[in-house]
């Protein structure tokens, strides 16, 4: 049976950078494969297309295939648009139809790049962790919410925090499982001493904590835990948060690799079907201008084909093929160095299928 493959390119440079996934999936995937890639809008595409930033017909693709490439969405008449019709609405709608609840953020440093981050080599030199974070709850789903107007005639904006217990257990044994694999160790980042919420997140980590002796539960807030992830990041194995320090902490992290354009990330579910894109935004200054990085968008696809489709050694290619052109000296802007060659958005996903059909 085929392999269905959506692509949700979006807006901004999410178009460009999802271009060269798609390169290095048809690249590594070739002709002898049964596989089948099918384009919808979504964001402000979909807005544009449909009146609604989650098109039913996308919604719908989405559903029936086994996974989805997605490159961002979100665009400057966001601010402009009532709140249920902004872009990244659509992104979120579609994480919760899916049941996408478990996003996961590798954070590694190809040794190639060290240089290229603003942190001493010694600092992120080796760096490999996983930041986890919940993707259905919290302030970004919670309710009420909504902007008022008190009898005073202030207006008033409100969002409400909200965690039920099965959701934290559900994401805890995600966590814990995910520790276990690698080397045993787990941080949870709440915020206990200020917000309920938390409180509850806490004491469900700490309980379902005992069904798994051998991963070792530590605890920080999310204040010491952004510091900690600065001045020191290769404590950590495994790190999980809710849906909005998850948010803030990953992309703090994506900096330790020395650019956000080389985090890819992976929202999962119960089941294989997952949705695949790089951590940053549209970047509408940038976009059409064939200078965004495209490595978090191609190693997106790799993580794709790991965890949709069991195809490791595909994946590892993938991301071999990486690491090979890095080596070779090239580079987006974003990753520029001294002595290194740069290249454009199209020109490093055409490195990366060449060097894939290379280690093939």
């Amino acid at each position: 049976m085929a392999m269905k493959i959506a692509v949700l390119p979006g807006d901004g440079i999410g178009k460009e950078v999802t271009a060269e996934g798609v390169k290095a999936l048809k690249a590594v995937l070739g002709n002898a494969e049964p596989y089948e890639m099918r384009e919808a809008p979504i964001g402000g595409a979909g807005y544009e297309a449909a009146g609604d930033p989650l098109p039913e017909a996308t919604l719908d693709l989405a559903r029936k295939s086994d996974a989805i490439l997605l490159g961002g969405a979100g665009v400057p008449e966001d601010e402009h648009r009532p709140p249920s019709k902004g872009a990244g609405v659509g992104l979120l709608r579609l994480r919760k139809a899916l049941g996408l609840f478990a996003n996961f953020r590798p954070v590694f440093m190809f040794p190639e790049l060290v240089g290229a981050s603003t942190l001493k080599p010694e600092v992120v030199e080796g760096l490999d962790l996983v930041i986890l974070r919940e993707l259905n709850g919290d302030l970004y789903f919670g309710e009420p919410r909504g902007i008022s107007r008190e009898a005073s005639g202030e207006r008033v904006g409100i969002n409400t925090m909200r965690y039920s217990e099965s959701e934290v257990e559900r994401i805890a044994h995600v966590a814990f499982r995910t520790a276990r694999a690698r080397h045993g160790k787990l941080c949870s980042v709440d915020k206990a001493n200020v917000l309920e919420t938390m409180q509850l997140w806490r004491e469900v980590m700490i309980a379902v904590g005992r069904q798994y002796p051998d991963v070792a539960l530590s605890h920080l807030y999310i204040d010491a835990a952004s510091m900690a992830l600065v001045r020191n990041p290769k404590q950590f194995d495994v790190i999980v948060a809710g849906n909005v320090f998850g948010d803030i902490l990953s992309d703090a992290a994506a900096m330790l690799t020395g650019s956000i354009g080389m985090l890819p990330s992976a929202s999962l579910g119960l089941d294989r079907k997952g949705l695949y894109e790089p951590v940053h935004g549209t970047a509408p200054d940038i976009a059409g201008k064939d200078v965004a990085n495209p490595l978090a968008a191609i190693l997106s696809a790799a993580m794709l084909l790991r965890h949709s489709f069991e195809r490791e050694a595909d994946a590892k290619r993938v991301e071999q093929a990486v690491q090979s052109v890095l080596g070779e000296g090239y580079r987006t802007a974003d990753i520029m160095e001294p002595g290194a060659k740069r290249v454009g958005t199209a020109e490093m996903g055409d490195l990366v299928a060449e060097a894939i059909h290379r280690i093939g």
